[in-house]
């Protein structure tokens, strides 16, 4: 299993928010490259990373940032937020970025999904955020009426290389993920699933380690706020390659 480092992008700060709402932010860093070669030197082999801005208005405000943190690492990066179109995709790819996450895409535009899957095969993730088993759009302000675990179905289906599963309600809460909603999750879809939100402790990434076939979690907060030894954790995870 992988421990993902987050670096959320606002304003071009690395920022947190609080189950997503915009206006509970809580600034880390303004030097997110800086933040990503710290994370690459604790030992992680992939970068999580969303342009907050983007994701609330449907159109990337973080590129330089972003670009910034690709010439600042060697590891993978991976990247959503406010990508509604090929164009914004072509683009990311061309700056080298790994992998392309889409949220709200999945919802409004699916053809986009399966254009940009069968374009990019590998390297297109799903992120399926949800409110009590709800699918949440546009930074999770919106909750349809989308089943969770019918999106997962539908995203393997339109060739998503994996699916991103956020539990709104535990996200920066440092309050434990959901495990039972985690594991559901795994033994629906037919993809590699990344958890992500409530991570709070070393026992957290333990518990999600014993998930069957969980690829993934991705862990924000908890690393910023020292909670969670990042190295140690990798270590608890024993990644061993893509």
């Amino acid at each position: 299993m992988f421990v993902i480092p987050a670096i959320d992008l606002k304003n071009g700060q690395c920022v947190r928010l609080l189950q997503g709402r915009e206006d509970a932010v809580t600034i880390y860093s303004d030097d997110p490259a800086s933040t990503a070669r710290r994370w690459e030197e604790c030992g992680a082999k992939l970068l999580h990373v969303v342009d907050l801005d983007g994701a609330f208005t449907g159109s990337q405000k973080n590129l330089d940032a972003i670009i910034k943190i690709r010439e600042s690492v060697s590891i993978d990066v991976e990247v959503g937020g406010g990508i509604r179109d090929i164009k914004k995709i072509d683009e990311l790819v061309t700056l080298g970025i790994n992998r392309i996450i889409l949220g709200t895409a999945v919802i409004e535009k699916p053809s986009l999904l399966k254009d940009a899957c069968n374009k990019y095969p590998g390297r297109i993730l799903a992120g399926i955020d949800a409110k009590n088993g709800k699918v949440a759009v546009k930074g999770w302000v919106e909750v349809t009426g989308a089943d969770a675990k019918g999106l997962a179905r539908e995203m393997e289906k339109s060739g998503a290389a994996g699916i991103i599963y956020t539990d709104i309600s535990r996200d920066g809460m440092l309050t434990g993920p959901n495990i039972p909603a985690m594991r559901e999750m795994v033994e629906n879809a037919g993809i590699p699933v990344i958890a992500s939100g409530g991570v709070s402790s070393i026992k957290d990434i333990i518990a999600l380690k014993e998930i069957n076939n969980l690829w993934g979690v991705i862990t924000g907060k908890a690393i910023y706020s020292g909670a969670v030894d990042l190295k140690e954790a990798i270590g608890i995870a024993q990644p061993s390659g893509f």
